[in-house]
């Protein structure tokens, strides 16, 4: 059976968000396309954690890449008075044998849930909106709206039907991967199923949440979302290299993006699809370097009020040993943040604020090995080295 994009943005939802200093986004050097794994010089040393530590990160991430057979890999990891490591390695054009560089845009998936959040959060610090409202405030037709909260939309315990789980949706979805959806016929596929669970009474990913809250954004702020978070989110961070697409428009470079998200279990060429099944919930584009600023912002709540960012990182338990989630952010064994995944691509963004370190990976493929999703594997294997006491594990979401 294909998989579904339900479980690739479920991932994308219980990974992370990791953020940092302002950079400028430099092109990367010439590779070798044998796929060796290559260091971005313009940003860190090839050695930048020593020639010891560096070749075993260089090992660790090899053989994931071998095992999980990911195309390319983008790798950055920064930890202050200790080192880096930034490398691209593998191909991002199967056909052509192109080399994955550091400089390239990936589609981010499910860490475009932080950027929503954070334009929700906004509103809360303008006074606009409050947490606990109802949802049947700003939207209408939402099944028991009057009893389930923003807060509870952003901490994923409403009990509304993911969209995605829906079996026509999947069909719909898989027969033109090129067609645009709003984000009311989104909804009306979640919205056919009755409800999974009381407000509150437990957590389960659930992308119809996000689409709820993207039309709060855009109801109380009377702008379109991807106006909304250009303005006070984007520019506010310095993030140049980050963007809301309105369709299945790419910047270059990019690498091509590989799924088995398909109607027959075949793999496809998912780089042109178009986003807009996911939209608030996960249709944003990014950069190694905009993704690393990032990922201190959010963890750290730079754009928000210290109170609304001490409600951000309220998290509670998924259900999965080691893994919390706050109001559209978890904490994985210490890192905060997101991962993201869409066909074709698959991110993780994480801060561990204890070592103010980031790790930010990028993959041009969402396939699943047994069951574990790639960006998963790699943040488990790299963090295993350089944060033992805190290793990013985030759990295999349901079947």
């Amino acid at each position: 059976m294909p998989r579904t994009p339900t479980r690739r943005l479920f991932a994308a939802a219980l990974l992370v968000a990791s953020v940092l200093a302002p950079m400028t986004a430099m092109p990367a050097t010439a590779v070798d396309t044998s796929g060796a794994a290559r260091p971005d010089k313009s940003d860190c040393p090839r050695d930048g954690f020593g020639p010891k530590l560096t070749a075993r990160l260089d090992k660790a991430v090899a053989k994931v890449r071998r095992q999980a057979d990911i195309p390319g890999v983008v790798v950055g990891l920064w930890m202050p008075g200790k080192g880096c490591y930034v490398r691209a390695t593998g191909v991002a054009d199967t056909a052509t044998r192109e080399p994955m560089t550091t400089d390239q845009y990936v589609r981010i998936g499910s860490e475009t849930k932080t950027f929503t959040v954070t334009a929700l959060l906004k509103l809360v610090d303008d006074g606009r909106i409050r947490l606990d409202d109802p949802i049947a405030k700003y939207v209408r037709g939402v099944p028991d709206g009057r009893r389930i909260t923003l807060r509870q939309l952003a901490e994923m315990r409403s009990g509304l039907f993911p969209y995605t789980s829906d079996p026509d949706f999947d069909h719909d979805l898989m027969s033109d991967p090129y067609r645009s959806f709003t984000p009311r016929e989104l909804l009306a596929y979640g919205f056919k199923h009755p409800n999974t669970f009381a407000p509150g009474k437990k957590f389960e990913y659930s992308n119809t949440n996000l689409i709820l809250l993207g039309l709060v954004v855009e109801k109380v702020s009377g702008h379109r979302l991807v106006d909304f978070i250009d303005r006070r989110v984007l520019r506010p961070a310095h993030l140049r290299h980050t963007l809301f697409p309105t369709g299945s428009e790419f910047p270059d470079p990019h690498p091509r993006g590989y799924t088995d998200q398909t109607l027959n279990g075949e793999v496809a060429d998912a780089t042109d699809w178009n986003p807009s099944w996911a939209w608030a919930a996960g249709a944003m584009i990014s950069d190694l370097h905009d993704l690393r600023r990032w990922a201190r912002i959010v963890a750290t709540g730079t754009l928000l009020r210290p109170q609304t960012q001490a409600e951000r990182l309220k998290t509670l338990p998924t259900g999965y040993p080691g893994t919390s989630y706050g109001l559209g952010i978890f904490d994985s064994g210490g890192w905060i943040g997101h991962n993201g995944s869409i066909p074709g691509y698959e991110t993780a963004t994480v801060y561990l604020p204890s070592k103010k370190a980031t790790l930010v990976i990028m993959l041009n493929t969402d396939i699943s090995d047994e069951g574990q999703e790639p960006s998963s594997l790699l943040g488990r294997a790299i963090t295993e080295i350089v944060t033992p006491k805190n290793v990013y594990d985030r759990p295999v979401p349901p079947q």
